[in-house]
């Protein structure tokens, strides 16, 4: 009786922890089946975000490839503006030559001018000393006389050549 009870005992023992495996086993199972889910889910949302930012990746990609076009249609712009300055600069500067050598020119026949009248006033103070004061006074009359036309002739050059140095940017004052 004694070992049958024994056995009973055990045997309850053994259904006791047989219930309690078959509870930690269901348990377990129920714990698996949520990390599964939660693992589902989170495969889920990783492949949520990484469409996302594949979407994001591929918009960014075809912005910056939007923005590259329009900085190079905009290089190009500017290229044409900076060669269209260049050939104007060159133009300017040859201008701005041209009015130097014309004015350089003029110079030259007014220096040139005035040393054929110096020559000329030689002559006429040199051969006649008994007359020398009549040939002064008859030299500053005309002079006088002539004096206002040169003034204003000069100063006509001068402004002309002051105008077209400062239409080529140039300072007249830096000559």
């Amino acid at each position: 009786m004694l070992e049958k009870e024994l056995l009973q005992d055990r045997l309850a023992l053994r259904r006791d922890e047989a219930h309690r495996a078959k509870a930690s086993a269901e348990e377990l199972k129920q714990r698996l089946q949520g990390l599964e889910a939660e693992l589902e889910g989170a495969r889920s949302e990783g492949k949520a975000i990484f469409s996302e930012m594949s979407r994001q990746c591929r918009s960014l990609q075809e912005e910056m490839e939007t923005r590259s076009r329009q900085l190079e249609q905009e290089v190009r712009g500017l290229q044409v503006q900076l060669e269209t300055c260049q050939r104007e600069a060159e133009a300017a500067q040859r201008e701005a030559k041209q009015a130097l050598s014309e004015r350089d020119q003029t110079l030259a026949q007014l220096r040139t001018h005035v040393a054929d009248m110096e020559a000329k006033y030689e002559e006429i103070l040199h051969p006649k000393a008994w007359c020398l004061q009549d040939s002064l006074d008859q030299l500053l009359a005309k002079l006088r006389a002539i004096k206002p036309q040169w003034d204003k002739a000069m100063l006509r050059l001068q402004a002309r050549h002051k105008e077209q140095l400062c239409q080529f940017g140039l300072n007249p004052l830096d000559l």
